[in-house]
């Protein structure tokens, strides 16, 4: 599901701090210099090839065959593996069709299949191929008049009533980006609209940004992302089974009956077919921000001179999906190092997410000999591919969920790739460990430039800032890493990938780890061109970067896995609450300046004054004053988990090296729930399954993070009753960390 770009997008690995104690014990450097001496790109790429063959979404014969070569792979390897199979509800298309009815250009019928391209042998397997097609819309069969609503986001839906225009009743045409894709018809649902037609314009991802494939990266006229559209902001995995496992005996809601499906016909078309749609529009010319790159002038339509015919009928039957879980016991059988990749893909997925599991498995392999020539690592390895990511996070989810006991009894750590390439380390996770992300990235090589890649990722900061002095974003970035000894903080996760379950329900450290921001996998993104041929030119050639990708991930988990003491440095997550306590502050005092600025430009007209009199706007709505609200809970919390956080660390490295096996015993025993007390029973307002008080994926984002989240964004919507509800909850949930801190700091001081 994830996307090189946004893997890109996490913060990079800086410069790094003197080694500190604690991590020193879980690196053995020779056993790590055997583990590399086994990693092989060039066998990495065999493996693409082999698994990107054919089509391989969930429930096709290639995505079976694929996790029985896995399984067989881990066994001859070494580890103890199986394959657990989930029944999840996976609806594939029986009857898919749009035409243009009226208009310009009409009658006019998309092509909802992507052509071969030629010298790429792979887009000529279609076989098994899924045409455009996108998971958990609605089935339907409706003619209706067409509006385009740009990103389809809730500001592009604020300047359409501006300009006095309805999608209710309408089919609405929507770009990607801006946003998640599910959002776009969840929001022209909720807006009246009777269905929606998604596109790629080409000033996202096509001839605007590169020459197409196959002259070039980007996407091709013909190119189509399929995706789901559950409503994964509500709760990810299988619709039907909220909270708990997908196994054949489960007890179900209703398609009818649950909240992530959606009620309207969706479904994706390519720009070349998008521009004959768009063509048909009139009405009023649409604003600037509205306008792509395609060779017309874009107009917002709802009148009733373009109409189209968008029919979907799907197969809403459960489908087999096969998570195949090898372990590598420890001489700690009850804590888990778990790590993860997912392997089904839309079509062929050789980039999304094949360049990433192919990195696993070298991982994997190289971890079996050194356990068969005698290492055995204090913790047990739990390595798991799962299927079914691609349609919401459905393998890893129901996994989770089957597991969730034993998941929070035992697992340390969750260690997540998706889609790999070529460029600069990108890594998400839990602020806890984010000085040991930058110890290990110190000791992996650059395959391109032969320093480490935390080096070239701090170089790339340094000079992004520079050659960028408006972004804010990346002076501050470089501010953060302009000294030397300093560690640049990882980013918090949102969510669109498998570490989703593991830190947001079940409140268990996790990391995203990967590689791209040069190699450019956007273009072929969810369809027929992700292909071996596609990732092997532009993405990653020579698969150097999976190695990288294996390097990085095997010493994570190595690392973690025979770490005599703890890695954490916690003074690092309080200090990343702290920013984001500022950052909801100033948000609350900018909430507050906006709804007053408004009311003085509407008293006065402003408005009015300031649109063109030759078009016809109306003003936009006012907003509701807001409250002053009390953080003073917020900063009581902080204030405690900054002490505490301050002490243990002080404590550890203070004392850690004379600890006794048994206050190790006890040490790990208290650390091990930690990440948990982040959790409110009650979850976030609309989406109780997102239960972690500092990480969530945005309502309105999607795969991207919010931070603070049931307080953020009730300042941001303004439900300001529940912004204050939230501020005691979070504060609860940090005092809590707080006193877990102090517990096992109590531990260290020989209680």
């Amino acid at each position: 599901m994830s996307r090189s770009s946004r893997i890109a997008a996490l913060a990079c690995a800086g410069a790094l701090a003197a080694l500190a104690p604690a991590a020193q014990a879980g690196a053995d450097k020779a056993l790590e210099a055997k583990f590399d001496g086994m990693i092989d790109p060039a066998e990495m790429g065999g493996w693409l090839k082999t698994m990107a063959a054919e089509p391989n979404q969930v429930g096709g014969a290639h995505d079976k065959a694929n996790a029985e070569m896995t399984l067989a792979q881990f066994k001859a390897w070494g580890w103890d593996a199986k394959i657990e199979t989930f029944w999840v509800l996976y609806p594939t298309p029986k009857e898919v069709a749009l035409e243009l009815m009226a208009g310009a250009g009409a009658p006019f019928q998309a092509t909802l299949t992507e052509r071969p391209v030629p010298g790429d042998e792979s887009s000529s397997r279609t076989k098994d191929e899924l045409p455009a097609y996108v998971a958990y819309q609605g089935d339907g069969d409706v003619t209706a008049p067409l509006v385009y609503v740009n990103y389809g986001m809730p500001a592009d839906y604020d300047a359409l009533e501006r300009l006095g225009v309805s999608v209710k009743g309408k089919i609405v045409v929507t770009r990607y980006g801006g946003g998640w894709r599910g959002l776009k018809p969840k929001l022209a649902q909720e807006h009246g609209a009777v269905g929606c037609i998604i596109y790629s314009d080409p000033h996202d991802d096509g001839y605007a940004v590169d020459d197409v494939y196959p002259d070039g990266a980007a996407r091709p006229p013909q190119g189509f992302q399929r995706g789901s559209v559950a409503d994964m902001t509500t709760f990810p995995g299988d619709p039907t089974t909220p909270g708990y496992g997908s196994t054949k005996d489960a007890k179900r809601l209703t398609r009818e009956e649950s909240p992530v499906v959606l009620k309207i016909p969706v479904l994706p078309i390519s720009y070349g077919d998008a521009q004959v749609f768009l063509k048909a529009l009139d009405g009023p010319v649409a604003p600037s921000s509205f306008r792509g790159a395609l060779p017309i002038t874009y107009h917002v339509g709802g009148g009733e001179g373009a109409k189209a015919h968008l029919k979907v009928v799907s197969d809403w039957s459960l489908k087999p999906a096969y998570d195949v879980i090898a372990t590598l016991k420890g001489q700690n059988p009850n804590e888990w190092i778990v790590r993860g990749n997912h392997r089904d893909g839309w079509v062929f997925g050789a980039s999304d997410p094949l360049s990433g599991h192919v990195a696993m498995m070298g991982e994997a392999k190289a971890l079996g000999a050194l356990y068969k020539s005698g290492w055995k690592p204090k913790r047990t390895i739990v390595y798991a591919s799962w299927d079914a990511e691609e349609p919401m996070l459905l393998g890893s989810t129901e996994w989770a969920e089957t597991h969730a006991a034993e998941l929070k009894a035992k697992a340390v750590a969750y260690i997540n790739s998706d889609g790999n390439g070529r460029g600069f380390l990108g890594v998400g996770g839990s602020h806890a460990f984010q000085h040991f992300v930058n110890e290990v990235a110190a000791d992996v090589t650059d395959p391109q430039t032969g320093v480490s890649v935390a080096t070239r990722a701090r170089a790339r900061i340094l000079v992004t800032a520079e050659e960028e002095p408006g972004n804010a974003r990346a002076v501050a970035q470089a501010k953060a890493v302009a000294d030397p000894k300093s560690d640049l903080p990882i980013q918090a996760l949102g969510s669109g990938s498998d570490y989703s379950a593991f830190l947001q329900n079940l409140g268990l450290a996790s990391f995203n780890v990967g590689f791209g921001g040069e190699g450019s996998s956007g273009g072929v993104y969810h369809s027929a061109y992700d292909t071996y041929e596609h990732h092997s030119r532009f993405v990653d050639p020579g698969h150097a970067y999976a190695g990288a990708l294996a390097k990085l991930s095997g010493r994570m988990v190595m690392r973690l896995a025979d770490a005599d003491l703890p890695v954490q440095r916690y003074g690092d997550f309080a200090d990343t609450v702290s920013g984001y306590l500022d950052e909801v502050k100033k948000l609350a005092d900018t909430t507050a300046e906006k709804a007053s600025a408004r009311a003085r430009l509407l008293a006065a007209g402003d408005y009015k004054l300031a649109d063109d009199p030759t078009i016809s706007r109306a003003d936009p709505e006012p907003l509701a004053a807001s409250p002053k609200l009390d953080f003073a809970p917020m900063d009581v919390a902080v204030a405690k988990l900054k002490v505490a956080a301050k002490t243990f660390d002080m404590a550890l490295a203070d004392k850690g090296g004379s600890l006794s096996p048994a206050q190790k015993g006890k040490l790990d025993a208290a650390l091990l729930p930690l990440e948990q007390r982040l959790l409110r029973d009650k979850g976030l307002p609309f989406r109780p399954w997102y239960k972690n008080m500092i990480y969530a994926p945005g309502r309105f984002t999607g795969y991207g993070a919010k931070t603070l989240p049931g307080i953020r964004e009730a300042i941001e919507e303004r439900r300001f009753d529940d912004a204050t509800a939230y501020i005691g909850l979070t504060a609860e949930a940090l005092t809590d960390y707080a006193a877990g801190l102090d517990a096992a700091t109590a531990v260290m001081n020989g209680g």
